[in-house]
Formats: structure tokens, C-alpha cells, sequence
């Protein structure tokens, strides 16, 4: 009984293998172009990438401005204005 059942089970397990090979085979045949295709993801930029990157850039500058800008304010409030300040004087 056991000489039957391991005969019928050597072609199923020798299928599995070839299928194995096989997948093996394809996998290395699309290696390259896999990788290609992969450095060509990495090197590009997608519009939502770029808005992204932008919009981080307009923060930053926003940012800066604001800390400038409070600085000044704080500089012709202590009456010490750099020549390049334009202080508001208020007529009271």
C-alpha cells in the first residue's frame, strides 16, 4: 500500500518541483528589468512628490519671514532699529 501511494505521489512532487525551476527561471530573466525599472521610480518625481517638496519649501519661507519680522518689530520696540528696519511709529 505504501509502495503504491509513494508511486503516485513521485509525479506530483516532480511537477512541483519543475513548476519551482520554472518560477525561478522567470524571476531571473526579469531581474534586470525589474531593477530598471525600480531606478527609474527612484530618479523621477511624481507631481503629488514635487507638490509636497514645494509646499514644505513655502512653509519654511513663511516661517522664516515671520521670525524675521518679529525680530524687527521687537528691534523698534527696544528703539535699536538696524538702518534696513522700517518701524511703524504710532501717533498717539
Amino acid at each position: 500500500m505504501r509502495v503504491l501511494l509513494s508511486l503516485l505521489l513521485i509525479p506530483t512532487l516532480s511537477g512541483c518541483v519543475v513548476a519551482s525551476v520554472a518560477d525561478a527561471a522567470v524571476d531571473i530573466v526579469t531581474l534586470p528589468v525589474d531593477v530598471a525599472a525600480k531606478g527609474v521610480d527612484m530618479a523621477t518625481t511624481s507631481q503629488s512628490e514635487a507638490d509636497e517638496k514645494r509646499g514644505r519649501e513655502i512653509r519654511k519661507a513663511e516661517e522664516k519671514a515671520g521670525r524675521e519680522a518679529r525680530a524687527r518689530a521687537e528691534r523698534c520696540r527696544k528703539g535699536k532699529p538696524l538702518p534696513t528696519d522700517i518701524c511703524e511709529t504710532s501717533a498717539n
